[in-house]
């Protein structure tokens, strides 16, 4: 698992700078609930997650949910401070929750309702707020997931990463494929969106299993699909393998080619990207799922979007909940302990579990607004609210038209659009706008 990164120091009690209220009003609120239980570790996997027989005392998945309400109930009593509220801090209701993991369907359905429970007491949401847990297909069931549903749930996102059982093998992935169908039926039965993780560039995955996967996918007719090219991390089961000459590292090329596949199955299947990695279904005659504008801006609809997700990518404001979950609350990071007794220990204590934080500068909050924001759909504006492109930037644009990696008509309006061999080249795009 990597290690946490550099910081200062955050006080025991949490407490923000005044700093992180500017601007709030105008940002919505979300919730990261980190669950970080697994029956077994895959071996690409470098998430913060363990075994439950790993643990114990405060930190186990029995006593999980109580744990996380703790900081829960810290989170409101920061936002709250009356030196934020002074600084221009409002109460706000919360716009999106995301359960993720590990697998948070390990724990009982009703732990996770009472989590968002917690949630919902605490702070209130929005009307219409999109509420996801991730699971596995082997994970949930329909009882859990009609609990899931009744309980406020809107959104599941299966960790299917392939059809093909050898690739699923070689990623120490437990489930049957074939159950995939049966889960998405349960959770359409309960009203659910449904969103499907894929992962491409598995050691030994040829493009024929490739394609398999992504027709297994499409007929399922999930609202979302995810689609991550693998990558293998150092500290993990598959670093060693590959390390050791046992699996052959995955190759650029050929996860450009599965990209361009993936690009081609889905969109001839009625879905749209919106993030160089996550593809929408369209709705025809849905308000918000309409083809581009006159400008040539994709407007292909956040309607089947990850509204979570796209917090993180437009600089929103969160509070990640639980051991290692990270946080940003007005260009404030910071991020907690990893280990789940560490984290129990000190709730216990009455002290927030964050390990470091950083204050964002104004040269990195713009390096960030670039990075996340060349990767949407609708694009990056260069100088927001212009129109224009700065003139540091002509040039660098005026080349990246040239190299057909970004659309022409928006690039004109000051906006930056990638083009499919954009999306494959997105950081060398961030490199030209960020000199």
């Amino acid at each position: 698992m990597p290690a946490l990164p550099d910081g200062e120091t955050p006080p025991d009690s949490g407490a923000l700078p005044p700093t992180a209220a500017l601007g709030a009003g105008g940002r919505d609120l979300g919730v990261y609930l980190h669950v970080p239980f697994c029956r077994v570790r895959c071996g690409y996997c470098d998430f913060n997650t363990y075994t439950n027989a790993e643990l114990g005392g405060g930190a186990n998945a029995a006593s999980y949910a109580d744990t996380a309400l703790r900081e829960v109930e810290l989170a409101a009593g920061v936002l709250a401070d009356p030196h934020l509220a002074a600084a221009g801090m409002p109460a706000r209701e919360i716009s999106t929750v995301f359960v993720g993991g590990g697998t948070p369907t390990m724990l009982p359905a009703t732990d996770l309702v009472r989590m968002l429970d917690g949630v919902r007491t605490t702070w209130g949401l929005v009307p219409g707020a999109e509420v996801t847990t991730e699971a596995n297909p082997d994970s949930v069931d329909p009882a859990s997931l009609a609990t899931l549903a009744a309980g406020g749930f809107t959104r599941v996102s299966f960790g299917m990463q392939s059809a093909v059982p050898s690739v699923l093998a070689t990623l120490d992935r437990t489930h049957d494929p074939a159950r995939l169908p049966d889960v998405v039926g349960w959770a359409r039965q309960e009203g659910l969106d449904v969103s499907v993780d894929l992962i491409y560039g598995t050691p030994g995955e040829s493009l024929t299993d490739w394609r398999a996967s992504l027709d297994a996918a499409v007929a399922l007719e999930p609202d979302h699909v995810s689609a991550y090219a693998l990558v293998v991390e150092p500290g993990t089961k598959m670093g060693a393998q590959v390390r050791r000459g046992e699996l052959p590292l995955p190759d650029d090329d050929d996860a450009a080619r599965k990209y361009e596949l993936a690009e081609e199955v889905l969109t001839a299947a009625g879905y749209r990207w919106y993030e160089v990695s996550n593809f929408a279904r369209v709705d025809a005659g849905t308000p918000g799922d309409a083809p581009s504008g006159d400008d040539g801006v994709p407007r292909h609809g956040p309607r089947h979007a990850s509204r979570h997700n796209l917090s993180y990518w437009r600089g929103q404001d969160w509070w990640g909940i639980g051991p290692g979950a990270h946080s940003h609350v007005g260009g404030v990071r910071w991020w907690n302990v990893k280990h789940p007794r560490t984290y129990a220990f000190r709730l216990e204590q009455g002290l927030s579990p964050a390990a470091g934080r950083e204050v964002l500068d104004g040269a990195t909050r713009e390096l960030e607004r670039v990075m996340l924001g060349v990767r949407l759909a609708d694009g990056l504006e260069l100088a927001p609210g212009t129109g224009a492109v700065p003139e540091h930037l002509r040039g660098a644009v005026a080349d990246l038209i040239g190299q057909g990696l970004i659309e022409f008509a928006p690039a004109r309006a000051g906006r930056v659009v990638l083009t499919l061999r954009g999306r494959l080249l997105a950081d060398a795009v961030v490199r030209a706008l960020t000199p």
